[in-house]
């Protein structure tokens, strides 16, 4: 297996919510998709007629919910998630307006209600595939199949792995990362960073640069979703709850259950700036963008951290989050929420140990205990909208997080049996074990339930 190889950059991105693999990736999708057919040959253009874009599995199961039509349109019209604005996908509210898209001297009409939500249960590589086409009628003038493999990782049929550089530090496993550390006598961040450089070959201040982006941005959810009130869209009528958890807080001036609703506030109004279609951080996923950013607004703001320690503590969330892509999911279509806020619980369980100063087996021991408990947690939202259970879900990954640091950094190393690769391991298998229709489809758990009652 070749060594893991991803960006910080590519596992943190910024983009809309409410989804990463149904928001994010579909966006890619429709952007490159729109680059791939402007290189036809000008007489096959001419030819052209017809777009037809077909979502499978999840996407088609719970896309409607989760603004998958709207991302897809942004995505033709010319927008990236980086670079767009934080409301872009509000353009395409109005799902029977029709855009004319240019192929680069000829424009098809296209409507976000042209989308087809196709079979949930179909044969494709896997569960979230959107097959685009353009036609001359009934003749296929071109086609991709794209596969949003979590956290906006966008794939599709025939993609091959960039060539990189080799990290200056190859690893697979935690095993191999801490004998890196040992051996050469480096800290985890410092480890991380070194293997950023030789990747992308980008500079130190660069890096810390786009960490403080990153931090910005994590920040600026939080901050924003404690400050509104009313409703989230949809059909479900949730209401906003961040800022009534916040206010409670804060009478209490933060001390005793007075923290603790805070860290919860903290979680809730960037999962519900998320499930707006607001700008978030993937981290790893838009479904789980609430965990990491509560911890990291708490630690700043309510036990004083200074930027460096915040940067190095996410460059140690980080390395957890390398590990449980690259050798499970973080996808809620393939092994459930425990790859989404299973993940990023055990993330921010690792940014707390390690931004706090503590070694590195203490920062391993605090992500290996937050990810333990959450194997086989389902992904079943409620009427396909990031909403009902995954805005509360949020806040319980950041409660946890704090839980599993603070066990990791009381109770002695030598108490520890279990580590990170195993519960990594252990989520993988549970993964594949777990139904599907607990997987992101909302034909099972929560979500039956509430429609069963």
């Amino acid at each position: 297996m070749p060594p893991i190889n991803t960006s910080i950059f590519q596992l943190l991105k910024i983009g809309p919510g409410p989804s990463s693999s149904h928001t994010i990736g579909p966006m890619k999708a429709g952007f490159d998709f729109m680059d791939f057919a402007r290189h036809l040959p000008q007489k096959e253009k001419e030819r052209c007629n017809t777009l037809e874009i077909r979502l499978f599995g999840s996407l088609s199961a719970t896309g409607e919910g989760h603004g998958t039509r709207r991302a897809v349109m942004s995505g033709l019209l010319g927008h990236l998630p980086h670079t767009c604005q934080p409301n872009i996908l509000e353009q395409c509210d109005n799902l029977s307006q029709i855009f004319q898209l240019n192929l680069g001297g000829l424009e098809i009409p296209y409507s976000p209600s042209d989308i087809i939500f196709d079979q949930v249960q179909h044969s494709y590589l896997h569960s979230n595939t959107m097959v685009f086409r353009i036609k001359a009628d009934s003749e296929v003038i071109c086609e991709r199949i794209y596969f949003s493999v979590g956290g906006g990782f966008l794939r599709w049929q025939g993609w091959k792995e960039p060539e990189r550089s080799l990290p200056l530090y190859p690893y697979n496993s935690m095993a191999e990362l801490k004998k890196h550390l040992k051996e050469n006598h480096i800290r985890l961040h410092e480890l991380i960073l070194a293997n950023e450089q030789a990747l992308t070959g980008k500079s130190l201040d660069e890096i810390n640069a786009g960490l403080d982006q990153i931090i910005e941005v994590m920040e600026n959810a939080v901050e924003t979703g404690i400050s509104r009130e009313g409703f989230l869209p949809g059909e479900i009528g949730l209401k906003r709850k961040a800022s009534v958890m916040y206010a409670r807080a804060k009478e209490e001036h933060f001390q005793g259950p007075g923290f603790i609703k805070a860290l919860n506030a903290y979680a809730l109004a960037a999962s519900e700036e998320n499930a707006s279609g607001r700008c978030v951080v993937t981290a790893p996923t838009c479904g789980a963008a609430g965990v990491i950013p509560s911890v990291v607004f708490m630690l700043k703001r309510h036990m004083g951290a200074l930027q460096e320690e915040v940067r190095q503590g996410l460059l140690a969330a980080v390395a957890i989050g390398f590990l449980c892509k690259h050798n499970a999911s973080i996808s809620g279509a393939e092994v459930g929420c425990q790859g989404e806020v299973g993940v990023a619980s055990a993330m921010a369980a690792a940014f707390l140990a390690y931004a706090r100063g503590y070694r590195f087996q203490v920062t391993e021991n605090a992500a290996e205990i937050a990810m333990e408990h959450h194997l086989g947690l389902t992904c079943d939202p409620v009427g396909g909208y990031v909403q009902i259970p995954c805005i509360e879900r949020n806040a319980m990954g950041a409660v946890k997080a704090y839980n599993a640091y603070l066990i990791a950094s009381t109770l002695d190393e030598s108490y520890h049996i279990v580590n990170l690769d195993k519960a990594i391991h252990a989520m993988a298998q549970t993964g594949r074990d777990m139904s599907r229709k607990y997987k992101e489809t909302s034909l099972g758990g929560l979500a039956l339930s509430m429609t069963e009652c």
